[in-house]
């Protein structure tokens, strides 16, 4: 009876099922632990991907894109971010696929065609079976009408992927866009099943239905949480639709080559020149617009410390930013440098970036939201940074130079005021919390996939024949 009970609670429970097929293409080229994912992904059909940093995205996406072709010989549709279309060009190279092209104005002659999110309204939905978002996470720097878009042409799409590094710490909202994007539950439905509104936003009438466009927003506001025991559902819901790895070793295999060198992390303080007129001395900003306020009244220092720090390189460096006063100062300041802002046009950011990666330009200026995502510079080891509370942000910017197959130490300049102390400080927090995360999702995962992992408190102890 107790075996037939769980039985019915497993029934019960909303495990997505399987839309894929046998797979009939791995590159030889492609690790173990590569062709895991991909195996796992063309059977699963609609799955997400968190694959960290350096550890073969664009290899997974192509040789899942060739699976879909062989079996179906229709076209698949890859949306990359800006300037990284020509990286899976060359990638498709090395493992001889040659039947693929970017197309920036719709029309498209091979079986693999990549483009821009920006680009996508010049493509029609119906001539694609499969569509493959890249840094699928960066659908959150657009407008809603852009996401919505998006969301549209894969609505109807047989075989969909999602693809990006780590989730960023407790982000329900992107999880549950994604797996609605996929085709399983959607975000609202995901927040009804595992997390509990403390001010009864879901009752019915309740707040005009506000706590809804709330949560749409992303706008969690400490008014949910998970319902009573039911993490290790949603954890275990979310591995049934999307793999995840930072390294080998996370899927049972060794991690080799796969090993990440230093990250430098030096911290400076500036004193602002002007005083704060309503204190006497400086202290931590609270709250978010006197934190504004503190970012604006400490810009020229910050922009002339970033400055010094990167005219006293010969090498390559970034230097992030957030604001465009920022952007411009910083441009002034580094002789050789080049920015990339928001009003740039798409074809000028393309081929900025590549003269960066290229080594045509020695110093590169830009935001976040612009340049953090997908772009891979292991030729470049050194960046300023101005800290924010996203920690995506501060993770996709680092990443950019700190992944494997960066052969040197990489060194973060973080640069903030005497106010912005809190602000730091938030960072180490969802920092944690992402740790914490991925470890859940790891583990749960590793249990669906009867992967067992060895270390030393796995080790059978040898009991004493006396005992």
């Amino acid at each position: 009876m107790k075996k037939d009970y769980h039985k019915f609670l497993d029934q019960k429970r909303h495990i997505t099922g399987n839309f894929g097929f046998d797979i009939n293409y791995l590159p030889n080229i492609a690790f173990d632990f590569q062709k895991l994912i991909i195996e796992k992904a063309v059977s699963k059909g609609r799955v997400g991907v968190f694959a960290d940093t350096g550890l073969g995205k664009t290899l997974i996406q192509l040789s899942i894109a060739k699976n879909i072709i062989n079996h179906t010989n229709k076209k698949v549709l890859i949306l990359t971010p800006l300037a990284v279309a020509f990286q899976f060009i060359l990638e498709a190279e090395k493992i001889g696929i040659d039947d693929i092209e970017y197309s920036k104005n719709g029309k498209h002659t091979k079986k693999i065609v990549i483009c821009n999110y920006e680009r996508l309204h010049y493509f029609n939905e119906s001539d694609f079976v499969g569509v493959i978002l890249d840094e699928s996470s960066i659908l959150k720097n657009f407008d809603g009408k852009t996401k919505a878009a998006v969301t549209d042409f894969m609505r109807k799409m047989p075989y969909r992927l999602l693809c990006t590094a780590t989730a960023a710490p407790n982000d329900y909202i992107e999880l549950g866009t994604s797996s609605e994007a996929l085709g399983y539950l959607g975000y609202i439905d995901m927040l009804k099943m595992f997390f509990k509104a403390e001010n009864n936003v879901f009752a019915q009438g309740g707040n005009g239905g506000g706590g809804a466009r709330r949560f749409a927003k992303g706008n969690f506001g400490g008014k949910f949480r998970f319902r009573g025991h039911s993490q290790r559902d949603f954890w275990r819901w979310v591995c049934s639709w999307a793999r995840a790895i930072q390294k080998p070793s996370d899927v049972g295999f060794d991690n080799g080559n796969f090993q990440l060198p230093d990250l430098i992390t030096n911290q400076h303080i500036v004193t602002a020149r002007t005083a704060n007129p309503d204190f006497l001395f400086d202290l931590p900003a609270v709250g978010l617009a006197e934190q504004r306020t503190e970012r604006r009244r400490t810009l020229n220092e910050r922009c002339e410390m970033a400055a010094q720090i990167i005219n006293s390189k010969k090498d390559s460096s970034i230097a992030w930013c957030h604001l465009n006063d920022e952007g411009d100062t910083l441009e002034k300041l580094i002789p050789d440098a080049v920015q990339v802002s928001g009003k740039d046009c798409d074809e000028r950011k393309e081929e900025v970036f590549e003269a960066f990666e290229s080594g045509e330009i020695r110093a590169l200026v830009s935001k976040p939201v612009i340049a953090g995502l997908g772009l891979n510079w292991q030729h470049c080891n050194h960046q300023t940074f101005f800290p924010s509370h996203s920690f995506e942000q501060w993770y996709q910017a680092i990443r950019r130079c700190w992944r494997f197959g960066q052969t040197r130490n990489v060194t973060i300049d973080v640069i903030s005021s005497e106010g912005e102390a809190d602000i730091l400080k938030n960072l180490q927090r969802k920092s944690d919390a992402a740790s914490q995360m991925f470890e859940q999702l790891v583990s749960l995962m590793n249990d669906e996939l009867k992967i067992k992992q060895t270390n030393e408190y796995t080790k059978k102890n040898t009991t004493p024949s006396w005992l």
